[in-house]
């Protein structure tokens, strides 16, 4: 056991500005954390939203509607601008690129959803 270290007297023991550093050190990692979290959730909203608008365009296939317009009266307002319906024959494929900070990341996680009109008549 060491001796107790010796305090100057008049000397302030607190250590009221360490929880600050620590705070203000850890902010930027805390920051990055959640960011990623929230592309995380917006890349699984845009699968969901992808495999609901290849749906509602199969459904409309096989209804003798548009499939493509129905696929993108499916999905919410922001996501229109960000969808690709491709038609072939009686499958419909939907591709959604999620909202992201870095445009690119929002090409790595585009969504895509396929849905089957059944064979044809």
């Amino acid at each position: 056991m060491g001796a107790a270290p010796r305090v100057l007297p008049g000397a302030r023991t607190t250590q009221s500005g360490q929880a600050t550093v620590e705070l203000v050190a850890l902010a930027p990692l805390l920051l990055a954390i959640v960011l990623a979290a929230a592309q995380l959730l917006a890349a699984g909203a845009a699968r969901e939203l992808a495999d609901q608008a290849a749906e509602a365009g199969a459904i409309a296939l096989l209804q003798g509607g548009d499939p493509a317009a129905a696929a993108r009266a499916a999905v919410p307002g922001w996501s229109r601008g960000r969808l690709d319906v491709h038609v072939d024959g009686r499958r419909v494929a939907v591709h959604l690129r999620p909202r992201a900070l870095l445009p690119a990341l929002a090409t790595m996680l585009e969504a895509t959803g396929t849905a089957d009109a059944g064979p044809g008549t």
